[in-house]
């Protein structure tokens, strides 16, 4: 087993977390657009000399859109994939199958919760902000990849989502009270979905030798390389938001600096982060050693 983790106790855990969407966002509960959403160390406006105070938390708040977004947006495939794991075991133990499902519903809550996330992000910013996908597109191209290999890639998102509220979301302050409220019942459910998506992969794992575990490792290489594509289109349109909302065009050395700069806080944000979780790598190295020393490899490339 890679961790201690079982699907009773984790099953026992998520059903004493009680939120409903609506408890969450809506009516009184709006966004605070003079302060910041997200923390610094994802976002590394202060990098950005050439912009304003002001301009850099305008950044900031496009990148806090992004974050809900892209999370909704990966949601969209880890749902059918849960579903899809849990089908067969339907006839199998209570615990295992009940707590699939509560998986997949909650994922079914969060996408729900991003997009009216969007709804009053777009009402409150005032000007649009272009977005990768279309969801279905994105699942479709992940999904056609060894389970393995997507269950690595979920594995990563669930870890990341943990470090990134623990270590840095938590105690920050300036941030948006309203925002961080979403992010907070967001982490409560994932780290449930850690721990059974670490069941899952060690599921999948089972009986596999080790060209058939590199194979899977390989393809979430390339999972991993075509959601890069995604966040380097996804930085391009946060410029032009950007120009949008700030009424201000960047000169062509501020637009170079302003792509380098960002498309590499969203690597760190989604891919790095992700890649060097400790208890992620311990499933890696769990399933053979050599993985271990292959995402140590790759991983400073996104960090």
């Amino acid at each position: 087993m890679f961790q201690k983790f079982t699907f009773e106790e984790t099953l026992a855990a998520s059903e004493k977390i009680h939120w409903r969407v609506e408890d969450l966002i809506g009516g009184d509960k709006s966004l605070d657009f003079s302060r910041p959403f997200m923390p610094e160390t994802y976002v590394r406006a202060e990098t950005l000399d050439f912009l304003t105070p002001r301009e850099k938390v305008i950044l900031n708040q496009i990148r806090g859109h992004d974050y809900l977004y892209i999370f909704g947006l990966v949601e969209e495939f880890i749902l059918p994939f849960v579903l899809d794991h849990a089908r067969p075991e339907l006839s199998g133990d209570d615990h295992r199958v009940r707590a699939l499902l509560q998986f997949a519903s909650e994922e079914a809550k969060h996408i729900h919760l991003f997009k009216c996330f969007r709804q009053d992000f777009l009402a409150g910013f005032g000007s649009h902000c272009d977005v990768i996908g279309p969801p279905e597109a994105v699942a479709e191209a992940v999904l056609k990849h060894d389970p393995l290999a997507v269950a690595l890639v979920i594995l990563h998102i669930e870890w990341m989502t943990q470090i990134h509220y623990l270590q840095s979301v938590r105690d920050d302050q300036d941030l948006d009270p309203q925002f961080k409220s979403l992010l907070k019942h967001h982490w409560m459910e994932e780290a449930q979905h850690a721990k059974l998506d670490t069941l899952m992969v060690e599921a999948l794992a089972e009986g596999r030798d080790a060209d058939g575990i590199a194979h899977a490792f390989d393809e979430y290489l390339e999972i991993g390389m075509f959601l890069d594509e995604g966040l380097s289109q996804q930085t391009r349109f946060d410029l032009e938001a950007f120009e949008r909302a700030t009424g201000r065009t960047l000169t062509d050395d501020e637009r170079r600096i302003f792509i380098e700069v960002q498309h590499q806080a969203n690597r760190w944000t989604f891919l790095g982060s992700g890649m060097t979780h400790p208890n992620f790598v311990a499933t890696l190295e769990a399933l053979d050693p050599a993985l271990k020393e292959r995402i140590e490899a790759v991983a400073p490339a996104f960090c």
